[in-house]
């Protein structure tokens, strides 16, 4: 099978996401300059560079999330997980502006060293974030659309010590998942290790 994307692809849904999978969740809790606290998941998020640490979401359409970044330069990552899934899934929901999905999911709000934003206390990790560059995304018309990513640099790092081991982050288990397209996710259950043939440290 082969398709042009634009010519569509006659399937009953789009194969796209699913191929590019699975891909990290930047669960991005941030605040407005008016104090309003937004948390929601982006499944377009990655790092970009690890020094120093670099990291990216893109939003499709000027949603909150993406509006405050642009607002205050700054945001949190929170480590998406098995256990926090259905209060993840709920922070995706179309809510009405000024509603804290803090509030909605019973989620605990911790405050943050550097940045103004909570991050998620029962998250095993947290990134604080703040923003270096806004980046419309162009198609190859030159088009932008909503399409916007926020590109940061992470300034303090939150780790729950009982999800390290022998001075390595275990994502086993805290159960890290990722969105594989459709509404299938995948959970982080088994690991193998296979270090570069010229680098045999962990980095």
């Amino acid at each position: 099978m082969f398709y042009r994307p634009e010519a569509g692809h006659g399937l009953p849904h789009d194969p796209f996401r699913a191929i590019v999978s699975p891909r990290p969740i930047g669960w991005i809790s941030s605040i407005s300059n008016a104090g309003l606290v937004n948390l929601a998941p982006y499944s377009f998020f990655n790092a970009l560079s690890g020094q120093p640490p670099l990291l990216m979401f893109s939003s499709e359409g000027i949603k909150d999330s993406i509006t405050n970044a642009m607002e205050t330069g700054e945001f949190v990552v929170n480590m998406a997980t098995r256990p926090l899934a259905a209060q993840l899934n709920e922070t995706s929901r179309a809510h009405a502006a000024g509603i804290n999905e803090f509030d909605v999911t019973g989620l605990t709000p911790a405050p943050c060293e550097i940045v103004a934003a909570p991050r998620v206390a029962e998250s095993p990790a947290s990134l604080e974030c703040k923003v270096t560059d806004i980046v419309p995304v162009k198609d190859l018309n030159g088009d932008v659309g909503d399409r916007v990513m926020a590109i940061a640099q992470v300034v303090g790092i939150h780790i729950n010590e009982a999800f390290l081991r022998d001075g390595q982050f275990d994502n086993v288990a805290a159960q890290t998942i990722a969105r594989c397209g459709y509404w299938e996710y995948q959970v982080s259950s088994e690991m193998f290790s296979m270090p570069r043939p010229d680098h045999q440290a962990p980095h």
